[in-house]
């Protein structure tokens, strides 16, 4: 990993931006494909407050900063380059890509892979973000499996909730839905609630109780008290697309039962969005996906990328050699 730009090379047939599961998997795969990769990367993952990543074979429970160190090390290994610090800007040239850097300076890219991620927007809960990705979670495949059989509460915040308090039923006996903010249900949905045995605590959650730096459980309004040892909460998952909007890229909503999910960045099956020569991968463009569906993007958008590189060489090989032909 390097610390500065002072011998960063000029250009790169692809920079990536972003050094999570999916630009590091996309840059081991252009490395591999004998391809100039620079990544830059921040060092600050989405799930750096979780004890492991999950779901992801061979490799539960690994810590997401040794996940992140060791695909930096199998990207040097190949011949890829790693810098840590940040992109302050993109800007599109005639011929590619200038990538202004954080630090200073800048380098130029053929091609770009965006893996920057998302922003988890919690609820306005006094104490939630201090339990993010710990004890307040919100995927039962991420996190489901470390909670089985502990008490868990359902923060509703819209009729999801619902959908929610069922999943999670899978993986616990004791499911509880605080309606908080969810306003009413529809009869079905209290009928399917009462038929799982998952009752609904009204009232809105003022706070948290921790003890021993575990949760415990969460205060309702008139300080009554329900107990739980993981609290599930509905992020609004925002893409982080700041520099996509330099080239003219706009976020597009999700939504779901008529619920704002959150935004991500359109793009094909691939990665490639509606700006030639920029691809995408990973939560900024998949609000759902986890650090093994993260990876396979970052190695499905590197072979597009290559496919890409591959194509424009040919082109320029035909061209060189119906002028050398015309002499």
């Amino acid at each position: 990993m390097e610390a500065n730009t002072t011998d960063l090379a000029g250009r790169y047939e692809v920079v990536v931006v972003g050094g999570g599961a999916a630009g590091l998997s996309g840059a081991v795969v252009l490395a591999r494909a004998r391809r100039s990769v620079l990544v830059v990367d921040a060092g600050s993952p989405r799930n750096a407050p979780a004890a492991g990543i999950h779901s992801y074979l061979t490799r539960n429970e690994m810590a997401p900063g040794d996940f992140v160190e060791a695909g930096r090390a199998e990207v040097a290994g190949f011949g890829g380059r790693v810098l840590e610090g940040s992109v302050a800007s993109l800007e599109r040239l005639s011929d590619g890509f200038r990538v202004h850097l954080g630090g200073g300076g800048s380098v130029e890219a053929d091609r770009l892979l965006v893996a920057t991620g998302l922003v988890d927007r919690l609820p306005e809960v006094p104490g939630l973000a201090e339990r993010w990705g710990r004890d307040v979670l919100h995927c039962p495949y991420c996190h489901g499996w470390e909670v089985r059989d502990e008490p868990i509460a359902i923060l509703g915040t819209g009729s999801l909730a619902v959908h929610g308090a069922l999943l999670w039923r899978q993986w616990s006996d004791s499911v509880t839905v605080l309606r908080h903010t969810a306003g009413v249900f529809s009869d079905e949905d209290e009928e399917r609630l009462a038929a799982r045995g998952v009752p609904v605590v009204d009232g809105k959650v003022t706070g948290l109780e921790v003890e021993a730096d575990r949760l415990a459980g969460v205060v309702v309004e008139g300080e009554r008290s329900v107990p739980c040892r993981a609290l599930v909460v509905a992020p609004k998952f925002t893409a982080t697309a700041r520099l996509l909007t330099d080239l003219g890229l706009k976020t597009v909503e999700m939504t779901r039962d008529g619920v704002e999910i959150g935004s991500y960045v359109d793009a094909d099956v691939n990665g490639a969005t509606s700006v030639p020569g920029v691809w995408v991968a990973g939560n900024v463009a998949n609000l759902m996906a986890q650090v093994v569906t993260a990876a396979d993007a970052g190695v499905r958008a590197a072979g597009a990328i290559n496919a890409d590189l591959v194509e424009a060489g040919v082109c320029r090989a035909v061209d060189r050699r119906r002028r050398e032909l015309s002499l």
